[in-house]
């Protein structure tokens, strides 16, 4: 291999992050430049250092026609090697992951990851412009994931504003460091080095001033050396009119066949197949042996085997622009042709048929409309492309076009582009300049059911927009269908079966929203039963989340999480519904880190899917886990109402126990809140209070089992009924809720020891520390050992406690905070010591505590602190 010339500073800087990659720190390096600059030479560069140094190295370079095929142009750099990336084996799984993006792309960063251990590895992908769509998701998500793994992610690009790379940086943000290497002309002592290293000698007078020709452009001076390019030092467009010279005059000395050979083959595209040029050209392939040697000894063509390439994309679109157009649009036409024959179908023909196709041409309309489809469920964005590209070829003023144009409505919905899918449909039906033939009621139906589910999943269900007059039976029903579960219109009777699951869903989210949850999931079973594929039917994985969260509600949130863990069909998309799903039923069923876990994969994979309406349920979720694990400081960043409500009785505030009676009905740990609400306000001499939490907790009785022996629990609690609160308690003890279950030992042995036997107490309390402990519960851990100990419980060692911090407000014992928060209300310390029973001394003692733990010198820097601290008054 020829050094590289005039890159000593930019390759200095790859080999830097090769070695931090070396030693632990992975990062993403971008080289752009301009075509024939000289990227891939310094990528070589890079794989050869990486390759003496004994890194695992892993290379791919993209191609224009990868769009069509998903993970193309990543792929080959998984396979690559005598020790790939990824076992054939593992490979061969992924096919069945291509309609799941993000699970191929968690199972790809598993692999890889497994395969990196203990390995450095440098992963390349060159012409990074031309990735497939699911190459710059699946980058997205494995670079992100790997950011632990000594490994270097080296990509060169075209200038592309917006594209791959782009994306792949925004994406990253700050998780690990990002290089970006620009590529400038090179200057003239580095142009005649390259020109003396291709021809093995000095340079004469002649060549130089040609070379000068090549602007400082590698791939120029190269061509310039070997003939393929006559520099006449004009200004360089995208494609130097001196190299299409160049190129003519080099294949001038071919036969006729290897000249026809390049042209066929120019059109295909900078990969092809030879058997499929020979095809379209009416040859053997045989015959074409000798020709293509031609074209490979004139520096044309390269050969690997596999697959034939142009040695340079410039060379094949000098090729491409010695052919006249109307050369180019009948090869295009016979190749689209060819392709439909074969397996390759309508999405290889379809960039063919897009380059040759005139408006109105209804053949070419029908077979992009089946590519487009054909690629819907791999790639998307691809899909989304041709379907416009086939809309614009469609008569402003002909019925096709609104044809078309729904199926481009419904093709940006599974893109997931709903705001653009929305605006295009408004523009479609509505009588603009979109489109002028004639808006049937059958079309404004259609285009309206294919955004209903969507408006309903996203709550923005507006009935306005479900009113068409004049539309057919089974459509109008499902419109009013849908008016109905969107409050504007009664329930009815209908024979549509998509029409009969939203009424179902209607009725589910009725019942759901009433706190009915066993109703709810039978209903959401049903409409997800009968809902079918058809235009309009609610959407089945959206609704079977809607029907495990009920039944989770409804005492089944273990069940709820086995169906979870068998999977969900066609669930990538909604990965960060998912996620915060599993968070509330594991926070539910009691199982902390794996609600965290969850709930933090939802908040990674809301980012990274742009969707923002799952963020408040994730970080509630981890706010829970922060109160009940101690963590009070992480818990605070959360504008939650029950566990602002927490945090006031963490912080003494027992007053605050009455703001958890306002818990919704669908809070994930509604029951336990409100026996927690009972524990405290009983533990107050509030019986009033407690009562109101029984009789809270009956609301839902009917329909949840778990809501029935709390309230019984509560009830027994707030009348002193001792053996009908052990019942209760004994009943909660087999519930899912474990959490619930431990809250309901703790509220049996605080009565019981207050009011009943000690010894049944103290089992009840010591089961409810063991529960809480376990779980990991130390919040609700904590006081529960106070209360043993007070009762002369010895254990030869009891559950660890968080270390208190010795600063801040942590750092506060309860009774501090008692006084913290009364003086900063106004208390004088001898007002306090009435409100808490204790001489003016002890509080004076407990205020200079407060003020050395919090770093303040006065009653007004206090006040202030609290009021920082709490957005509402503590006792709100």
């Amino acid at each position: 291999m020829d050094p590289l010339r005039g890159r000593s500073a930019e390759l200095g800087r790859l080999l830097e992050a090769m070695r931090a990659a070396d030693q632990g720190t992975a990062s993403l390096t971008v080289v752009t430049g301009e075509p024939g600059i000289g990227k891939s030479a310094l990528l070589h560069a890079a794989v050869e250092q990486a390759e003496r140094h004994g890194m695992l190295v892993a290379t791919a370079t993209a191609h224009q026609t990868d769009n069509i095929s998903p993970l193309a142009s990543l792929a080959p750099a998984l396979r690559a090697g005598k020790e790939p990336l990824i076992g054939t084996e593992h490979f061969l799984e992924l096919a069945a992951l291509n309609t799941q993006p993000l699970w191929l792309a968690e199972r790809l960063a598993d692999l890889i990851g497994q395969r990196l251990a203990g390995t450095a590895a440098l992963v390349v992908l060159d012409d990074a412009q031309w990735s497939d769509p699911l190459t710059g998701f699946v980058l997205r998500v494995v670079v992100s994931r790997l950011a632990d793994r000594r490994v270097m992610w080296l990509l060169a690009t075209r200038p592309s504003p917006g594209g791959v790379t782009d994306q792949l940086v925004d994406a990253l943000g700050d998780q690990l460091p990002v290089h970006l290497v620009q590529l400038a002309p090179l200057d003239t002592e580095a142009v005649l080095q390259i020109a003396a290293d291709r021809l093995n000698q000095p340079i004469d007078a002649a060549l130089t001033v040609r070379l000068g020709g090549a602007q400082g452009v590698p791939f120029l001076v190269e061509q310039v050396v070997a003939g393929l390019y006559l520099a006449d030092g004009s200004p360089q467009g995208p494609l130097p009119a001196g190299l299409v010279e160049g190129v003519r005059r080099r294949t001038a000395g071919t036969t006729e066949l290897s000249r026809s050979l390049l042209r066929t083959a120019a059109v295909f595209g900078s990969e092809f197949r030879l058997e499929d040029v020979a095809a379209l050209m009416g040859e053997g392939v045989a015959r074409l042996a000798e020709p293509l040697d031609e074209a490979i000894r004139a520096g044309l063509l390269a050969d690997s085997g596999a697959h034939l390439t142009f040695r340079h994309e410039l060379l094949r679109a000098a090729v491409l622009a010695d052919l006249p157009p109307s050369a180019q649009r009948a090869l295009h036409s016979a190749v689209a042709d060819q392709l439909l024959l074969t397996e390759q179908g309508a999405s290889a023909a379809a960039p063919h048929i897009l380059a040759t196709a005139a408006v109105g041409d209804l053949s070419a309309i029908s077979t992009l409309r089946t590519a487009a489809r054909d690629l819907l469920s791999t790639m998307s964005i691809t899909a989304m492309s041709v379907i416009q590209e086939t809309f614009e070829l469609t008569p402003v003023d002909q019925a096709i076009r609104g044809e078309v144009g729904a199926d481009v409505v419904e093709i940006l919905l599974v893109a997931r582009q709903y705001d653009a899918a929305r605006a295009f449909a408004d523009d479609l039906v509505g009588g603009t300049a979109l489109y002028q033939g004639p808006v049937t009621p059958e079309l404004t139906a259609r285009v309206r059911l294919l955004l209903a589910p969507h408006e309903w999943a996203t709550g923005a269900l507006d009935a306005s927009r479900l009113t068409v007059p004049g539309a057919s039976s089974p459509l109008a029903d499902r419109l009013t269908a849908y008016q109905v579960l969107a409050g504007a219109a009664e329930p009815f009777p209908t024979d549509d079966l998509v029409a009969s699951a939203v009424l179902q869903l209607a009725r589910a989210e009725q019942a759901a929203a009433a706190g009915r949850f066993a109703e709810a999931a039978e209903a959401y079973a049903v409409a997800r039963s009968t809902a079918g594929d058809a235009v309009g039917a609610p959407p089945a994985v959206r609704v079977e989340l809607a029907e495990l969260f009920s039944r989770a509600h409804a005492g089944e949130p273990a069940a709820a999480l086995q169906r979870l863990s068998e999977g969900l069909p066609g669930d990538s998309w909604l990965a960060p519904q998912v996620a915060l799903l599993r968070a509330q039923l594991e926070l539910a069923v009691g199982n902390l880190p794996a609600a965290g876990e969850a709930a933090r994969a939802s908040l990674r994979w809301s980012a990274e899917f742009h969707e923002p309406s799952v963020e408040p349920m994730a970080r509630q979720v981890l706010a829970l886990i922060a109160v009940l694990q101690s963590d009070l400081a992480a818990a605070r960043k959360v504008p939650d109402e029950p566990v602002r409500a927490l945090l006031a009785l963490a912080d003494g505030d027992a007053a605050a126990a009455s703001r958890l009676l306002t818990t919704p009905l669908d809070h994930p740990l509604r029951p336990e809140l409100l026996v927690r609400a009972a524990t405290v306000t009983l533990g107050a001499s509030a019986p009033a209070a407690a009562q109101t939490v029984a009789g809270l907790l009956a609301e839902q009785a009917a329909a949840t089992p778990a809501a029935t022996s709390a309230a019984a629990l509560v009830a027994a609690a707030n009348d002193r009924d001792l053996p009908a609160l052990a019942s209760a308690a004994d009943d909660l003890r087999t519930s899912d809720r474990r959490l619930l279950a431990a809250a309901a030992d703790e509220l049996h042995g605080r009565v019981e020891l207050e009011h009943g036997d000690r010894s049944t107490a103290i089992a009840a309390l010591e089961r409810a520390l063991d529960s809480y402990t376990q779980l990991g519960a130390t919040a609700l851990a904590v006081p529960v050992q106070a209360v043993l100990q007070a009762a002369g419980v010895r254990r030869r060692r009891w559950a660890a406690v968080p270390t208190r911090p010795e600063s801040g407000w942590e750092a506060l014992t309860p009774m501090e905070r008692k006084v913290a928060l009364l003086v900063a209300d106004g208390h004088t310390n001898r007002s306090a010591a009435e409100e808490l029973v204790l001489s003016a001394s002890t509080v004076g003692t407990h205020l200079r505590n407060v003020f050395s733990k919090l770093d303040v010198n006065s009653r007004v820097q206090l006040t202030r602190l609290v009021l920082q601290r709490f957005s509402a008054p503590p006792n709100a």
